[in-house]
């Protein structure tokens, strides 16, 4: 299985993000490069992973549910 390679605008389509949300609050906060994005041949261009993005973002999601304590020591999401 080969790797997903997006253009920030592609990405952005595909989560529903804008643009400039992606470059100026995504980006190197919580995708990381050389992980979430490369630069090919080290120019200025981005092209985002998609499996990688994929993967982390129910992990980040799944981090931040709420957990509600049940008593035989299980926790239900709230």
């Amino acid at each position: 299985m080969g790797t997903t390679y997006l253009t920030t605008e592609q990405l952005a389509e595909r989560i529903q993000y804008d643009v400039r949300t992606i470059r100026d609050r995504l980006k190197d906060s919580v995708l990381l490069e050389g992980i979430h994005y490369i630069r090919p041949f080290g120019g200025r261009k981005l092209l985002f992973v998609w499996e990688a993005i994929e993967r982390d973002i129910a992990k980040a999601s799944a981090a931040h549910a709420p957990l509600i304590p049940m008593a035989n020591g299980g926790v239900a999401h709230g």
